[in-house]
């Protein structure tokens, strides 16, 4: 089975649980996907090299390798579980918020796009607007709150932008079932 044309495409592990409806795969891809982002800054903080610059940029890149894979013609995955894995090290601040806010989502909407991104979104602005307080959370420590902040605008835009297609199919479902409420 290609996973790259079954289903929406993606890689990651919604997709490939969706597709193979088997959880066992879809939690080894979820974990294999979370190592992709975590391993890497475990490697770095081991050779000596615990500078949060060095560290962010490093997982900005696994992030946006595992989403636009050169290999799979730029497709992959959305990149929440790799981001997961080296925010869980240097940020663990974002991801908490992030799984709280998530929650909270997917409870109101049961919906996981929308928790997604709206958790991405919120994550973003309470990083952005509490950023004297997310930076004692940031291990190592920053040099700056703009290096805080551009890690983190860097980090969730790239999965913001995995989630383009997903959120416009779920806006052209909303719309289409309130012209059939309409009629």
């Amino acid at each position: 089975m290609d996973i790259t044309s079954e289903g929406s495409g993606n890689v990651g592990a919604m997709n490939t649980f969706e597709v193979t409806n088997s959880k066992l795969i879809g939690i080894i891809v979820l974990i294999i996907d979370f190592l992709k982002g975590m391993l890497p800054i475990i490697i770095l903080k081991i050779l000596s090299m615990n500078d949060f610059s060095i560290l962010s940029v490093v997982l900005i890149t696994c992030v946006f390798s595992h989403c636009y894979n050169p290999w799979l013609k730029l497709k992959g995955g959305r990149g929440l579980a790799s981001a997961a894995g080296g925010t869980a090290i240097i940020f663990p601040f974002a991801l908490a918020v992030w799984i709280i806010l998530w929650i909270i989502f997917y409870l109101m909407k049961k919906d996981i796009t929308l928790a997604n991104v709206a958790a991405t979104v919120m994550t973003l602005i309470l990083t952005v607007t509490s950023v004297s307080t997310a930076i004692k959370y940031a291990f190592p420590t920053p040099d700056s709150e703009a290096i805080l902040v551009l890690f983190s605008l860097g980090l969730l835009l790239i999965i913001l932008s995995r989630h383009t297609e997903p959120m416009q199919e779920l806006l052209e479902s909303i719309k289409s079932s309130k012209k059939e409420t309409h009629k």
